[in-house]
């Protein structure tokens, strides 16, 4: 893998915010240079950071800090006896391009729907999957509901590369999408995204979650409530496209990881689609009822997890797609009690989320989304009942204490980044965690004001769009250097040479699931490879972090001025 000298931001950088580049090539120059483009003229001196290591790996890096110098253009990096860096440009909204791509890019992940060329361009198709005929499957079967019975579960997102859907994947990301707008609402307002069905005066951001948000309701039992944990078929699909693939679909067995998501998503929705009701009536209502219906069961069935291993011995009508398989309900119960409190301020919630308030709070994931009801009570701070208001000092305690831990990462770390700062960082999609992190430092930025949690939030963007070790801007269509073959069945099997833009792959990953060879130092542990499905598959729940961190920085950077 041939690795540049100097590597940094494809995207670009923001005037008045931090900007630096990574010296991964050793030289013994301390200064580097600032030249204009395309008249070559030196416009900026600086220092060399002195050698900086890892630890884990035998990279060392030098880092090239230009902060101060907020001149908007064109530019490159010229240091004495190494390749000069490739062009970079310094702009206001320097990221907008990416923020719509990461946006759209649910929109090209849509089940159940043909996608037009006037809106996908060249990424057009047709429909597949129309999911209006899914069976249930004999261990998902109920009085109402016997086994081989149908439903209708049409719409949702295909979770990555495969086209399955599954509960637990889209309740975080349908609600990064939904928080992002949340935290920047007249931003959203004015976001567009060019894709189709959007409704007078709704953000684009709202119409593609609705579309996610809507095939989850399907996915609740009316009769009691439950949720079941996907729809899918048996086995994964080959490399086909989606009117391609015409296997049997199943719904499997309800649980209380899904359930507990779609109380969690569908209270959230309640507080925001309440406010839409001329475009969208009676969504609101039916949210709450939905989430109070699927608090409800999980109050009756504490305690059902998904264990695809374990169900396959009960039947012989095995299920071989992703499990999503979590034992531990915890983080789920208060994510949930958050949402339903900020939504109703009823006290059964409350007692829920306050019970649990001792736990150690931690980076949100799939399987652990506790902090998500964190960030919506410090959120929804002023409208929650006046008891109850004492609770979000503890709140932001804890989040401002992992976010100082971060801040020390970024402050020493070799990349001047806050991913990268630990070994464990390099696991299965590593640039969810990285786009994680930076959601949890914009929280904290949001309410102290500190500037320090914003630049380290910016920090690992800077990262996923190439000032890492490998080169890549992870996010597909951005940068010079960006995947063009992600492990991602749509953009395989399209015709197309492009994949399809604005999609996050997962990012070096010393894990190597797939058995393929990859370089032997951890931050490089990644893969252009359609193969790779350890660091090169694309994620609904790995692009949400990405839409609300991209966009949050584009509001964010307009009040640096």
């Amino acid at each position: 893998m041939k690795v540049p000298d100097i590597v940094l931001n494809q995207s670009g950088y923001y005037p008045k915010l931090e900007k630096s580049a990574v010296v991964l090539r050793a030289v013994s120059e301390s200064k580097f240079e600032l030249l204009s483009m395309p008249d070559r003229k030196a416009v900026y001196t600086g220092v060399l950071s002195e050698p900086k290591t890892t630890g884990y790996s035998k990279i060392n890096t030098r880092i090239a800090d230009f902060s101060t110098f907020d001149r908007p253009g064109q530019y490159i990096i010229r240091i004495a006896g190494l390749s000069e860096s490739p062009v970079f440009k310094i702009a206001d909204g320097v990221h907008h391009d990416l923020a719509v791509a990461a946006l759209k890019a649910f929109y090209y992940q849509r089940a159940s729907s043909a996608l037009d060329a006037d809106y996908a361009g060249k990424w057009y198709r047709a429909a597949g999957h129309p999911d209006t005929s899914v069976y249930i499957h004999p261990l998902a079967a109920s009085k109402n509901r016997k086994a081989d019975s149908k439903i209708n579960v049409s719409g949702g997102w295909y979770d990555a590369g495969d086209y399955n859907k599954y509960v637990v994947n889209s309740g975080i990301s349908t609600s990064t999408l939904l928080s992002a707008y949340e935290d920047f609402p007249e931003y959203f307002q004015g976001l567009k995204a060019h894709i189709p069905h959007a409704k007078n005066k709704v953000p684009d951001v709202l119409t593609e979650a609705i579309y996610n948000l809507r095939w989850m309701l399907k996915m609740q039992d009316p009769a009691d409530g439950g949720v079941y944990n996907k729809c899918t078929n048996l086995d994964f699909d080959g490399m086909i496209m989606p009117d391609k693939a015409t296997s049997k679909r199943y719904v499997v067995a309800k649980g209380t990881a899904a359930t507990l998501n779609l109380a969690a998503v569908a209270a959230q929705a309640y507080r925001i689609f309440k406010h839409f009701p001329e475009q969208y009536p009676g969504l609101a209502d039916s949210c709450l009822l939905a989430a109070k219906r699927a608090w409800s069961w999980s109050v009756k069935n504490p305690g059902i997890a998904y264990d695809q291993d374990a169900l396959n011995k009960m039947t012989d009508l095995k299920v071989n797609t992703g499990g999503y398989g979590d034992g531990n309900f915890e983080d789920e119960w208060t994510w949930a009690s958050a949402e339903l409190v900020a939504s109703t301020g009823q006290q059964e919630y409350y007692d829920a989320f306050f019970a649990r308030l001792n736990a150690p709070v931690s980076l949100p994931s799939w399987n652990n989304v506790a902090a998500l009801g964190y960030y919506t009570l410090i959120r929804c701070e002023a409208q929650l009942p006046g008891q109850y208001k004492s609770v979000t000092s503890i709140l932001k305690k804890k989040i401002l204490g992992l976010a100082d831990r971060y801040l020390a990462a970024f402050e020493t770390g070799p990349y001047h980044t806050v991913i990268g700062a630990s070994l464990n960082d390099f696991a299965w999609g590593s640039n969810s965690s990285a786009m994680n992190q930076s959601i949890l430092l914009i929280n904290a930025y949001l309410f102290s004001k500190k500037d320090v949690y914003l630049d380290a939030a910016l920090s690992n963007l800077d990262y996923i769009l190439g000032k890492n070790a490998t080169g890549y801007s992870f996010v597909t269509g951005v940068g010079y250097k960006s995947p063009m073959h992600p492990h991602h069945r749509l953009s395989f099997a399209d015709g197309v040479a492009e994949p399809i833009p604005g999609l996050l792959v997962g990012g070096p990953n010393r894990g190597k699931q797939d058995g393929l060879r990859y370089d032997a130092e951890p931050e490089l542990s990644y893969l252009d490879d359609v193969n790779s499905y350890a660091s090169n598959e694309i994620a609904i729940n790995w692009n949400a972090p990405l839409v609300y961190v991209a966009n949050a920085v584009e509001c964010l950077q307009t009040g640096k001025k």
